[in-house]
This record gives C-alpha cells, structure tokens and sequence, in this order.
C-alpha cells in the first residue's frame, strides 16, 4: 500500500506575483523610454537623472495608489455581491436551488444526487452563501489587507524596475557612454524579468522574455526616434 502523500505543486501566490509583474514591467519600461527620448534631445546626464526620478517617484505612487483603488474596488465589490446572495438565500430558495441545479447539471449530476446537496446547504445558510459565491459568481473572498499589500507591491516594485534603465545615467558622467550602458543594462532585465514572469505564470519562459525585451525596446526607441526628429 502506497503511504506516500501527495503534495499539490499549484502557486498559491498569483496576486503578488501580478502585482510585482505590473509594477515591474512599468517601472522597465516607462522610465526607460524616457531616459531613452531625453537621450534623443539633450545631451547631459544630470537632466536625464532629475527628469528619471521624478517620474519614478510620481509613477509609482500612481501605479500603487491605482492598485489600491482596484483592489478596495474588488473587496467591494465582493461585500455587495454576498450581501445580496444572503438575501437571496433567505427570500428567493427556489430560485437559489434551481441556480444550484444548473451548477451541478453542470458537471453531469443526476437530480437524485443534487437533491440531498441543496438539503444540506439550507441547514447551513452561511455555506450556502459561501457556496453561491464561488459557484455562481466565481468570486473568493479577498484578504482585507490586499488593497494596501498591492499598493506597496507596486509601488516598490515600479521604483526597482525605474532604477535599472536610470542607473547609468547615475554613475556615467558621459552621456552616450551612459545611453548605451543603460539600453544593453534594460534590455537585459527585461530578458531576465521576462523569463522568470513567464516560469511563475506558467507559459513559455523564452518566449515571455522576448515579448517583455521587445516591447520594453520598442517603446524606447520610439520615444528617442520621435525625441530625435523634434529637437
């Protein structure tokens, strides 16, 4: 007899990463692109350094207070939704069963075995509910401290990625020396960033840091062709 436990190997961390994932893929890239444009139509590192950081600061207290929002958003949201199943719960059983029918109808249940399963969600209205949100609506119950945890997620995260393309700008008093160091350092952290974002989500790790380099390269050179043109 096999008395080995069977370990589940699901990430269980999906909001974190998302929000890592949104305040590092901006904070690569908009900063970048700045640096980049700036590059384009001036030539000294002290105007690229000033102007980096303060769109670092400003981003990422955007960026943070927008994750905020969303999730308080979602809590809401959730808080509305299960204050209306309550009363329906209550005030509106046949409906509520027959919405539970059509759930289990789902999975290819028979009436004889949903039967006794609406029998016993009524003796518990509090699972009934709890049920009614996950099954019908497809909503879990979010951590009440997920608004402020995914504003500093964010936040953070948008200042680390802000820093790496601003670097060296930061330490090269040479502006082109400073441009090109800063293209091959991003570039290369959006490769890095990307792979490691795609070994989390679950898809293909390569071709996750090609997208994430591409569009990173792409916005970069765009804002410093259009910098280019107008100065």
């Amino acid at each position: 007899m096999d008395t080995h436990l069977h370990h589940e190997t699901h990430f269980k961390s999906s909001e974190s990463v998302r929000d890592v994932v949104i305040g590092m893929a901006d904070g690569l890239t908009v900063p970048f692109a700045l640096a980049a444009g700036l590059s384009g139509a001036v030539f000294g590192t002290h105007i690229v350094v000033t102007a980096g950081l303060a769109e670092i600061a400003a981003g990422s207290i955007a960026m943070g207070l927008g994750g905020y929002l969303a999730a308080r958003s979602e809590a809401e949201h959730y808080i509305s939704e299960k204050k209306r199943e309550a009363w329906e719960v209550v005030h509106k059983p046949e409906a509520e069963a027959a919405e539970i029918r059509e759930v289990f109808e789902g999975y290819g249940l028979t009436e004889a075995e949903i039967t006794p399963i609406i029998a016993a969600l009524e003796r518990n209205p509090e699972s009934y509910v709890q049920f009614m949100m996950r099954f019908e609506l497809g909503l879990e119950e979010p951590n009440p401290k997920r608004a402020l945890q995914s504003a500093i997620t964010i936040g953070i995260s948008y200042i680390i990625g802000g820093l790496i393309p601003l670097a060296p700008y930061i330490f090269l008093t040479q502006h082109t020396a400073a441009f090109q160091l800063s293209c091959v350092v991003t570039l290369l952290a959006l490769c890095i960033f990307g792979f490691v974002k795609g070994r989390f989500t679950g898809s293909n790790p390569w071709r996750s840091a090609f997208e994430t380099a591409s569009i990173g390269g792409i916005a970069a050179a765009v804002a410093y062709a259009l910098a280019k043109a107008f100065s």
